[in-house]
């Protein structure tokens, strides 16, 4: 058999509750056509958060403590369970405040351990029954944490088990063309007409998904998860409409009587495809035969507050750590959700209150330690500011910690006693590494007393050690709030996705950070593929691990052979050319395990892990959604079968474009610019005050080295780090006396500066800025004549101007900052 392991862990917190507001909603008529879409709202803080006071019999056992402080804590409120399920009134008495060994006695009869979110309590929770919250999804998962505090000692684990699922041939399918013209004729006008006042970018307020966008393969590409072609009365169009009535234009029943006439139209027009003969093929499962994999193995001991992103709709991320209070997100902005778990963020953010968010003060402060943990999808690799990922802040220059991105760099601004109020210097990864990348990345930064600050990527400690002293959190403000993907203040976007968010009030260890990295992220399923048949060989299968990547694919990755018959011998079964078949046809893309060319053997097959095919992974495009897509894995040769597959040619490569011109000279980059300053001035770039600067400045300096990039902004902060460097240098005694050796910085700017004097400070900073032996470079003399009359402006020593010896020093650093920001160092 084969096991995920899950780690489970106990926490204690205090119960947290909310009602009104589902009274509220059902009161609230659909919106007809205007252009605010009726969903759920944000529950309101909860009028009652005091637990209730328990005075009965002691705990009988150890584990009825448990069950006490992990789940009775949280659920005997009146506003939750305690209002029915206790003595002499509703059956089962699990929320019972008379007796605690008795309500243990009840709960303990709908609860299941090993998976707590099929336990009795959650799914009738889920399912609608007095959830506390806007959504019931919401409310079993914490249910369902809670639960499993309860069953859980240190280390213990739940394991999956893989289940043989119900074999089925791929069927015939109807597929969606490639082009929208059957869509655009016959559903497209309903969506267009009826729907365009709200999801559409252009609207008044914008509402995703944008399938009334006036952008007709827009739409088609986000409606076609929406569309059933085999069955149209269980599209989600019709759904919406038939049994939620959303929006009906006139009445709900013969409006959506009309999207299944017209996608029904649609479909007729479709032929079916039916699967290839002579193909060899495994048999076919939708993503929801698989057997649920989800986040076995993640080691969460001291979770203070998690976001997964599973709700999929409305305006609320919800905190699902089951510590109280939640710090439940809105989204505000260009914020949107994505399928398999998350949300996209463009110029928008996902902000908890300052009242919940103070949880966060209150638990890391009584520590002394923490971690952020995320896994992100940055949009690019040129964003700047840092751009805010992650922030428990006040605004734009105020916070008490922040994770963000400058450009290839994670960023991890802290406040403590040894840093300023905007939490700098920051740690930053190193700018060679360019470690952060525009991919599925999952990303960790620690805190403690040991090691101050450090960042880990995918599972692996990035190196970069913490300049700063370590200090304490007694400075920490608890009036600010917790917001991803912009500041507070909304001024500072960060644009990407993010799949999960989890706050932990203890560090992760090195072996912890790589052992979530290796779990992954977002709902997962192991799909088997049974080839039984094909291999004679009895309950054997290609398994592999599938989940919604986003709202446009899926992810395959680890195919290994398995058997579910721990008693047979495996004989030598030849296996190449394997691809992913998806209704009725090979996928024209994403087809990685084609190159597979192996033998299953029996020595090469583990017990309980099965024989391993690939380490790689692939994307395949989502069709018809999650819930219709059927897969099924064909092969080229498989056992004694064979099928040679002949590659279609390559289309023709396009004609080449001539592009523009480009600048045969270019731009040094921030790095460039920094370490040439250095060079020419022998400041060392790890001078404290230079390197502070440089922190500051980094994102202002040029990111890139085309000519058409430079920008007035960019040459400000060259500027700025040439006037740093040239102060260094003039104010460190023995820099100073070693670069300038024949000057004389004792004297006033009237007499320092004789002829003698100006050679003394221009040959120094020509001979070693300007270079030498190039066909196209500045002409010294030039440069020196042109110095030397900013030396003459300078030293005009009339009225009450001051040119004493410090002024002196003054003057040569405004020489030295002219040539040192100047074309010379900027340009390569």
């Amino acid at each position: 058999m084969v096991y995920i392991t899950s780690l489970c862990t106990s926490k204690r917190h205090q119960p947290i509750t909310s009602f009104w507001i589902l009274v509220i909603i059902l009161l609230l008529s659909a919106c007809g056509g205007s252009s605010v879409e009726v969903t759920k709202t944000p529950a309101p803080a909860p009028q009652d958060n005091t637990p209730v006071t328990y005075s009965g019999p002691v705990a009988a056992t150890p584990d009825v403590t448990q069950f006490k402080l992990e789940l009775w804590d949280n659920i005997s409120s009146p506003q939750r369970c305690g209002a029915c399920h206790v003595q002499d009134n509703q059956s089962p008495e699990f929320a019972r405040n008379d007796d605690i060994n008795l309500a243990y006695n009840a709960a303990s009869q709908l609860v299941n351990f090993s998976t707590p979110e099929d336990s009795t309590l959650v799914t009738k929770v889920a399912a609608g029954h007095n959830c506390w919250l806007s959504s019931d999804a919401a409310c079993g998962e914490i249910l369902a944490t809670w639960i499993g505090n309860w069953g859980a000692t240190e280390n213990t684990a739940n394991d999956i088990q893989l289940e043989a699922p119900i074999a089925k041939d791929p069927g015939a399918n109807k597929n969606f063309p490639d082009n929208s013209l059957l869509f655009e004729d016959n559903v497209y006008p309903l969506l267009q007409t009826y729907c365009a006042n709200c999801h559409t970018g252009s609207a008044t307020i914008p509402i995703s998904p944008y399938f009334a966008s006036s952008d007709i393969d827009e739409s088609y590409a986000v409606s076609k998860a929406r569309i059933s072609l085999d069955t149209p009365e269980n599209s989600r169009f019709v759904e919406r409409i038939r049994d939620e009535f959303h929006n009906c234009w006139s009445d709900c029943a013969s409006n959506a009587n009309d999207l299944i006439n017209g996608i029904q139209d649609m479909a007729d027009a479709i032929e079916l495809t039916e699967l290839d003969e002579q193909l060899i093929n495994s048999k076919a499962l939708t993503l929801f035969d698989g057997t649920l994999a989800s986040g076995g193995g993640r080691f969460e001991n001291n979770v203070i507050a998690k976001w997964e992103f599973k709700t999929g709709s409305g305006t609320t991320a919800f905190d699902t750590s089951g510590v109280e209070p939640a710090i439940d997100l809105t989204l505000n902005g260009d914020a949107s959700w994505i399928g398999g778990w998350g949300i996209q963020l463009s110029n928008g953010k996902a902000q908890g209150s300052t009242t919940n968010s103070k949880k966060l003060h209150n638990l890391i402060t009584a520590t002394g330690e923490f971690s952020i943990e995320a896994w992100v999808v940055p949009a690019n690799v040129s964003q700047e500011g840092p751009a805010r990922i992650i922030s428990y802040s006040g605004g734009a220059n105020t916070r008490n910690f922040t994770l963000g991105q400058t450009l290839y760099n994670y960023d991890f601004l802290l406040r403590t006693d040894k840093t300023n109020v905007n939490g700098q210097p920051a740690l930053s990864t190193a700018d060679a590494a360019e470690v952060l990348q525009a991919s599925l990345q999952h990303v960790v930064v620690n805190y403690d007393s040991v090691n101050g600050r450090q960042i880990f990527v995918n599972g692996r400690f990035t190196g970069d050690t913490d300049p700063t002293e370590v200090g304490n959190f007694a400075d920490w403000n608890d009036t600010y709030a917790f917001v991803l993907g912009n500041e507070v203040s909304g001024d500072i976007p960060w644009a990407g996705s993010i799949r999960m968010v989890a706050i932990h009030n203890r560090t992760l260890s090195a072996e912890q950070v790589a052992q979530n990295f290796d779990v992954g992220i977002g709902q997962k399923f192991f799909l088997l593929f049974e080839v039984s048949e094909i291999t004679e060989t009895p309950q054997s299968y290609i398994v592999i691990e599938v989940s919604q990547f986003d709202s446009y694919s899926y992810l395959f990755s680890e195919p290994f052979f398995y058997t579910l018959d721990d008693s047979i011998s495996i004989p030598d079964i030849p296996l190449q050319g394997m691809r992913i078949g998806i209704n009725g046809r090979e996928a024209n893309v994403g087809q990685v395990f084609q190159n597979i060319n192996t033998l299953l053997t029996q020595s090469d097959y583990v017990p309980a892990k099965g024989q391993l095919l690939s380490s790689l992974g692939t994307i395949i495009p989502i069709e018809k959604g999650a819930t219709s897509d059927e897969f099924f894995l064909t092969f080229e040769v498989l056992a004694e079968q064979t099928n040679v597959m002949v590659e279609a040619d390559p289309p023709a490569p396009a004609a080449t474009i001539d592009l523009a011109a480009q600048a045969e000279i270019g731009i040094r980059n921030f790095a460039e610019i920094n370490a040439s300053m250095s060079a020419v001035t022998r400041v060392p770039m790890d001078n404290s005050s230079v390197k502070a600067s440089f922190e500051q400045l980094k994102q202002q300096l040029p990111s890139f080295t085309n000519m058409d990039s430079f920008l007035a902004s960019n040459q400000m902060a060259v500027t700025q780090l040439a006037i740093k460097y040239c102060d260094q240098l003039v104010e460190t005694t023995n820099l100073r006396d070693s670069y300038f050796s024949d000057f004389n910085f004792n004297q006033s700017a009237e007499t320092a500066f004789t002829a003698q004097g100006r050679n003394a400070v221009l040959l120094p900073l020509t001979s070693n800025i300007l270079n030498s032996d190039l066909s196209d470079q500045p002409n010294n003399t030039d440069v020196i004549n042109e110095l030397d009359n900013l030396v003459t402006r300078l030293t005009d020593c009339s009225g009450d101007k001051v040119c004493d010896a410090t002024y002196t020093k003054t003057v040569v650093k405004a020489v030295c900052a002219a040539a040192l920001g100047s074309a010379v160092i900027t340009l390569q």
